[in-house]
């Protein structure tokens, strides 16, 4: 996901810029599930691993769920009236498997952010945490190389404007 793209549609273009902060962030919660040992919980006041818990806390509640919701209910119905469903039947059943993980891995989060880590929470989070780094990426190259030049091809310019502008409003 090296290379830079852009997209005339601003819907395209705003996933990709969220698809490559959430990649970003599923990098920095990789590195720090390899870098530690599996029974030894990471040090809640080091800097970046607080940090790294409250952005994880933050971004999927506010971005990784907004932006599904997103998909599902705008996106994934205009490809559905144009003719193709399956991308979004697709894509929503892996958005399904993903969210509870996701949400999970929040609450562990902020959990974690002002108690610390037990033995317990930590073994949970962690693998949540390989869960979710093994899932989101594959999910997000699909979304990357089929589903925004989908919309790139199909959505004329009033429809992207009235949900650019729900999107946004809604952040």
């Amino acid at each position: 996901m090296g290379t830079v793209m852009s997209f005339s549609n601003r819907i395209s273009q705003t996933l990709h810029e969220e698809h490559q902060a959430t990649i970003a962030l599923v990098e920095r919660l990789e590195n720090l599930l390899t870098r530690q040992r599996h029974s030894d919980p990471p040090d809640i006041n080091d800097r970046g691993t607080a940090q790294l818990l409250a952005d994880l806390s933050a971004a999927v509640e506010a971005d990784v769920l907004r932006h599904f919701a997103f998909e599902e209910e705008k996106v994934f119905s205009f490809l559905e009236a144009a003719g193709d469903a399956a991308i979004g039947e697709h894509l929503t059943s892996e958005h399904q498997a993903m969210r509870p993980v996701g949400v999970r891995l929040a609450a562990l989060a902020r959990t974690a952010a002002s108690q610390g880590f037990d033995a317990a929470g930590w073994d949970e989070f962690r693998r949540l945490g390989l869960d979710l780094c093994g899932r989101l990426p594959a999910h997000v190259q699909k979304e990357e190389m089929a589903l925004l030049p989908l919309i790139e091809e199909t959505m004329d310019a009033e429809t992207e404007s009235r949900l650019y502008q729900e999107y946004v409003e809604n952040a």
